[in-house]
């Protein structure tokens, strides 16, 4: 780093945040394609867009040093042209002391190629090198320079994404230019963090990583462009740990119940909740207790009770005269959980209602009446409930199934509808607690660990597809038990490039088999429809259920004893994990046939083999962590957070816990940024895109 003064974080924000100069001679629309590949029109919009790659230019030679596919820049003098015929292309000579290059263009202007290969003068030209009747050429250079001028071409060259219309040296010119208006900035990281793994500053990394000496200046894994994703990483920490701390002094009110209501559905129970369970209640009743909003997290395992907490959350809030209105994805979901918590707060005495898009305009209204009234304590629902004419007496409580489905501003329009009601989100997919730290950082977090007693582990196999008779020969026979199966294709019709089993074509084969105890659900079929052969399933009109992944969470069969999934090596550990959670949820000993596909790679084997010795979701995704790196756990964007720019989830994972560590400690010294490191994490949170997390600090 420079001995001179950094300038104030402000100069830089104002330098990072000003918008982009398109490149000189650039076409007018130029800048809106730039913004379009970049994201904006800002400074800080060009110099965050990370290239993919890098061209190493660096092979000067003479002509007859270079070998067959080279990437090659030589001096050569221009010796001649031969003018284009019939399908042959123009072809410009070139000469050194060692041979000659032959330089072709398809469909090129004659007279242009003249002015720009003047006879007789010495040009610098970079392209690829190609063998044609034993002759060197260079089909269409990338790069064609006069050294007299002081040209020359890149000796590393980066490859950004491109859109149509826009040529690359354009965006690199209007990189460049927006990286040459960036000053220093004041460093925002620890000095020891930037010591112990020997990194660059924050200017040096960005000027590596558009200006590299050595392709390696550009990969996700090298020092400059690991040195920006931490940065991102650490103001996407910090932005977290920022609105949590404003959260926790938003005005609310505090929910005290008399257990009168949680008692009677503790008594209606045919068994004792888990200690998970108990822990999970004891920490979101002390949440409701408090002025402040809750916003915690329930994540739980497949079949881990995590409907029940929620129930017990809302009897809470009854107790003290409030309303709770639970939020899921999909009709079908909504009416499970409907008919789940049903007999639940029926016990205690508590009215509940289920509100969704199907219901009819009589129906429909008189359920917003109750609910205007206050005569419904709970109601269930879909998107429906975020409506205009839902209207509440009084909600104090907001729970969120499956809440990566519903994004923050659906969060915040059921918030408006209550006096600061408190929110509880539910998560059926288990991901590493480090992980689940870091992502859901601005969020308390409950887990539940255990599964309720008496809960069987399903019977995991895996099977080659040569075996596929003996599995529906199973079926039949459980069919005659009284039985009922589960049949998951990956796709609903074939595909040429993808060798994959079509739900349609194995439902119509099960059919033939079965007869009309054959149902067929997929994410193409009208929710009305899908419905309809989910209920002739769930009360055993039919037996076997085909479909596609649309069952993977939320469907409670408790009769399904049997899932078979075709092609399991091309399903991921969380999805498996999440399908075979359909059944065994009665008393009877379930059974997933993970059928696979001739031949079976190391990585699908290690991932069957770990399903197939785990019923624990945490374990497996622990597992699936150390096979993956934080890879799509990370590359899921939760609802709220900014894309990532220069974070590559494979190679960067890693990092995660180490910066959230940072942003915890930075926010909890100077909770209002107010030191000069405070200024200069201010500086990073609007780079990155955090512009209303360094308001939130300013506001105290």
């Amino acid at each position: 780093m420079s001995d001179r003064v950094a300038p104030s974080p402000l100069a830089v924000q104002a330098a990072l945040l000003g918008a982009a100069r398109a490149p000189k001679g650039a076409r007018r629309d130029a800048m809106d394609l730039i913004a379009k590949v970049a994201g904006g029109r800002l400074v800080r919009d060009l110099v965050l867009l990370a290239p993919h790659t890098a061209i190493d230019r660096r092979l000067r030679v003479p002509i007859a040093e270079t070998q067959d596919g080279d990437i090659a820049t030589i001096e050569a003098e221009v010796d001649g042209h031969i003018a284009a015929y019939k399908n042959l292309p123009h072809r410009i000579r070139l000469r050194d002391e060692t041979g000659f290059l032959s330089v072709a263009y398809f469909r090129g202007n004659e007279e242009m190629l003249k002015r720009m290969w003047p006879v007789g003068q010495t040009r610098l030209v970079s392209g690829k090198i190609t063998f044609f009747d034993g002759m060197r050429q260079m089909l269409h250079p990338d790069h064609v320079v006069d050294p007299a001028k002081g040209e020359a071409p890149p000796p590393v060259e980066p490859v950004y994404p491109l859109t149509q219309g826009l040529p690359g040296r354009t965006l690199a010119r209007a990189v460049l230019g927006a990286l040459d208006t960036v000053p220093e900035a004041p460093e925002w990281l620890e000095a020891t963090t930037v010591k112990a793994h020997d990194w660059p500053d924050f200017r040096t990394a960005l000027e590596h990583l558009h200006r590299p000496t050595a392709p390696e200046d550009v990969a996700p894994e090298g020092p400059f462009r690991t040195r920006l994703a931490y940065d991102e990483l650490f103001a996407r920490q910090c932005a977290l740990r920022l609105r949590r701390a404003h959260r926790r002094k938003d005005p609310g009110r505090a929910i005290v119940g008399d257990g009168r209501l949680t008692s009677k559905l503790l008594a209606s129970l045919p068994f004792a909740p888990t200690s998970a369970q108990q822990r999970a209640v004891r920490e979101i009743f002390a949440d409701m207790a408090e002025p402040a909003p809750m916003l915690r997290l329930l994540q739980g395992d497949v079949g881990s009770g995590k409907t029940l907490v929620a129930g017990l959350a809302m009897a809470h809030a009854a107790e003290a005269g409030l309303q709770s209105a639970m939020m899921a994805p999909t009709d079908l979901l909504a009416r499970q959980h409907g008919a789940t918590l049903a007999p639940l707060l029926e016990a205690a005495g508590i009215p509940m209602v289920v509100l969704t898009g199907r219901d009819k305009a009589a129906s429909r209204r008189e359920i917003l009446g109750r609910l205007a009234a206050g005569e419904v304590s709970v109601v269930v629902g879909t998107h429906a409930l975020f409506q205009d004419e839902v209207a509440f007496a009084d909600l104090g409580l907001i729970v969120i199934d499956e809440q990566h489905r519903f994004g923050v501003s659906d969060r915040m329009r059921m918030v408006a509808k209550g006096f600061a009601p408190h929110v509880l989100v539910m998560s059926a997919t288990p991901i590493p607690r480090t992980l689940a730290l870091s992502i859901h950082g601005d969020m308390d977090i409950s887990i539940l660990d255990e599964k309720p007693p008496g809960r069987q582990p399903i019977r995991t196999v895996a099977m080659p597809t040569s075996r596929m008779e003996e599995v529906i020969g199973a079926i039949g026979d459980a069919a005659k038990r009284g039985e009922r199966a589960y049949w998951v294709c990956p796709l609903i019709e074939e595909s040429e490039e993808v060798d994959l089993p079509a739900v349609l074509d194995r439902h119509a084969e099960l059919r033939a088999r079965f007869g009309h105890g054959v149902e067929i659900m997929h994410g193409q079929m009208p929710p009305a429809t899908r419905e309809a052969a989910m209920d002739r399933f769930r009360s055993g009109a039919s037996f076997l259920m085909v479909a596609t992944t649309v069952i993977e969470v939320g469907v409670n069969v408790p009769e399904a004893t049997i899932m078979v999934i075709e092609n399991a090596e091309r399903f991921g550990l969380a999805q498996l994990h999440q399908l075979r959670g359909r059944v065994g949820r009665g008393d009877k000993q379930g059974s997933c046939v993970l059928l696979w596909k001739p031949p079976l790679g190391e990585t699908a084997k290690a991932r069957l083999d770990t399903l197939r010795r785990n019923d624990d979701g945490f374990v497996i995704a622990e597992a699936d962590y150390r096979m993956r790196g934080a890879g799509d756990m990370l590359g899921t964007q939760q609802s709220g957070l900014p894309p990532f720019r220069l974070v590559a989830p494979e190679a960067h994972g890693e990092l995660l816990g180490p910066a959230d560590k940072e942003a915890r400690l930075a926010i909890e010294r100077d909770p209002d940024l107010a030191s000069p490191r405070g200024h200069a994490i201010r500086l990073v949170l609007n780079l990155f895109g955090y512009a209303d997390a360094a308001e939130l600090a300013r506001s105290g």
